[in-house]
């Protein structure tokens, strides 16, 4: 049974489409018969990608020109449901050109938007699940106007599965004009740079905490990471300490990962950190603290020293070669 159209925003990454979108459609497809994928540029060079994905058209604005992406996206949107193309909900990726895109949207629209959502059901109309305070607890949500639902998608909440279709169709999506709001363009992106795979797409994590110590200890997570062919992450406390960057932060604000493997080193499991990761398929969690919380939810404990463990581990690693 289809709610109606779903729409869903499509971001680009390198080789195509960043992994929310296939998990977006995935989620789309199983909801509705009519899924289309929109998106800021050449529809062309998505099609293939989000029609094995589930979506059966794209609506593509085509080049933007180096202009600000989030304010033609939005405005071209907003310009097609105010001419009667009207989605019965739109799905948004809870990154930031998705969290630009939905603000400037849900202005021109004059509609609400539910963010942080982890699931999405059918139940006389689209109902999104949200977890509150720090994952304790979840809520439904309903849209009760008959404006499109606008859904911020936590990455991870679903699986992308691949259906074998065919490449969507490509229509154009006019972008109206923006007055000045459309003169904002892109001038240079910076794109940190990094080593191994990335962290919300790793097999393996291995992240650190404050149980290391002190910021040089963090050479452990990473030589483990290297060993491992893993992503190195870290906590919400070393990050605030600026021991590492932000980019490697996993948890409730940070990023959202799950890996086969999940190692937590020296992190006692805070409610925040554990929404992050409670997903992953085997957790191994290395604390001296017997009673830490992310024992809780770990496969494997290790009751011992950080600062102990981590070098065996290496070294078993080493001589295995």
């Amino acid at each position: 049974m289809s709610v109606g159209t779903i729409w869903v925003l499509a971001e680009a990454a390198e080789g195509g489409v960043a992994s929310i979108t296939n998990e977006m459609l995935a989620k789309a497809r199983q909801l509705s018969d009519d899924v289309v994928a929109v998106f800021g540029g050449d529809g062309a060079a998505i099609a293939e990608q989000v029609g094995a994905h589930g979506a059966g058209s794209v609506l593509a604005t085509g080049d933007l020109g180096g202009a600000l992406p989030g304010p033609s996206i939005a405005g071209a949107m907003a310009a097609a449901i105010a001419g009667g193309a009207a989605p019965a909900a739109i799905l948004i990726g809870t990154t930031y050109s998705g969290r630009d895109v939905a603000g400037r949207l849900s202005v021109k629209l004059d509609a609400p938007v539910i963010t942080n959502i982890v699931d999405l059901a059918d139940e006389g109309g689209l109902v999104g699940t949200e977890p509150i305070f720090g994952g304790a607890s979840n809520v439904k949500t309903k849209f009760t106007s008959d404006k499109p639902g606008i859904f911020l998608i936590r990455p991870k909440s679903f699986e992308a599965e691949a259906t074998g279709g065919g490449a969507a169709a490509v229509n154009a999506l006019e972008v109206p004009d923006l007055g000045a709001t459309g003169t904002a363009v892109v001038t240079n992106s910076f794109v940190e740079a990094s080593e191994g795979p990335k962290l919300d797409e790793a097999a393996v994590v291995v992240s650190g905490g404050r149980g290391l110590g002190e910021s040089d200890k963090y050479e452990l997570i990473e030589s483990l990471a290297s060993k491992l062919g893993a992503a190195p992450g870290a906590s919400r406390a070393i990050v605030d300490a600026g021991w590492v960057p932000y980019s490697y932060q996993v948890g409730q604000t940070g990023k959202v990962v799950k890996p086969d493997v999940y190692i937590a080193a020296g992190i006692s499991g805070a409610t925040q950190h554990l929404v992050g990761m409670k997903g992953s398929k085997t957790i191994i969690a290395i604390n001296k603290d017997a009673e830490a919380p992310i024992f809780g939810v770990a496969d494997l404990g290790i009751v011992g020293d950080v600062h102990k463990v981590l070098p065996q581990l290496l070294e078993a690693l080493a001589a295995r070669g």
